[in-house]
């Protein structure tokens, strides 16, 4: 919602924003779709400055297996659509919960490709910094595929320099058409915020700067 320019790309359907649960015990990632509040959300008017500044170009056609002209997805490839970008994470979540990923090392070349030409990543995903949740390898993904932010929480505030500058970069300049937030199981930066929380409702929070740690 404080994104004027990402609320523009959702409501003209070049971009979606996803949400997914990460669980721990399984490997598997939950997708849960967009946010039952999305429709609110959009309709808002805070925002920083639109820093979008090129349209991805859509393509059909783009299966789940495609890695790239190079091996690897540079700005030579196309854009990804999301529901295609999405049918990627799902396949490679599921190869990596089985225990059967695909993903190799990235070759020389692989790598020459990525500095000669630059990236091109289908999706941008917001993810906890938990270190049980390792997001490219979770999703089978090799180095290109995917832009990664990832904070204690999976926050995304609209501070100066905060997630969201990253976010429009990544679907404004680099193409990417798909936006998912991915939370997990068991988080102890969610317990810990909750738990501070519940104890300030209570008047039993400390009032010392470090006090937003004392739940965890």
């Amino acid at each position: 919602k404080y994104s004027a320019g990402l609320r523009e790309k959702v409501k003209s359907g070049q971009v979606e924003i996803q949400g997914g649960i990460y669980h721990l015990e399984s490997g598997k990632v939950e997708f849960m779709g967009c946010s039952p509040q999305q429709s609110a959300l959009l309709s808002t008017n805070l925002g920083l400055p639109p820093s979008m500044t090129r349209e991805g170009g859509r393509t059909s056609g783009y299966g789940p297996s495609a890695r790239g002209e190079h091996g690897v997805r540079t700005t030579v490839d196309s854009a990804v659509p999301a529901e295609e970008a999405l049918k990627m994470l799902k396949a490679g979540n599921e190869r990596f919960a089985v225990g059967a990923p695909l993903a190799k090392h990235a070759t020389l070349k692989m790598r020459e490709a990525l500095v000669s030409h630059g990236q091109a990543p289908h999706t941008a995903i917001l993810g906890c910094a938990d270190s049980r949740v390792p997001v490219d390898t979770v999703f089978d993904a090799m180095p290109g595929d995917l832009f990664v932010l990832r904070n204690a929480g999976n926050t995304c505030t609209h501070a100066e320099g905060s997630m969201v500058g990253s976010l429009e970069f990544c679907c404004g300049k680099l193409g990417s058409k798909l936006i998912l937030v991915m939370g997990h199981t068991k988080c102890g930066a969610i317990a810990g915020a909750t738990a501070t929380y519940l104890a300030s409702k209570e008047g039993k929070a400390s009032k010392s700067a470090g006090s937003a740690l004392e739940g965890l």
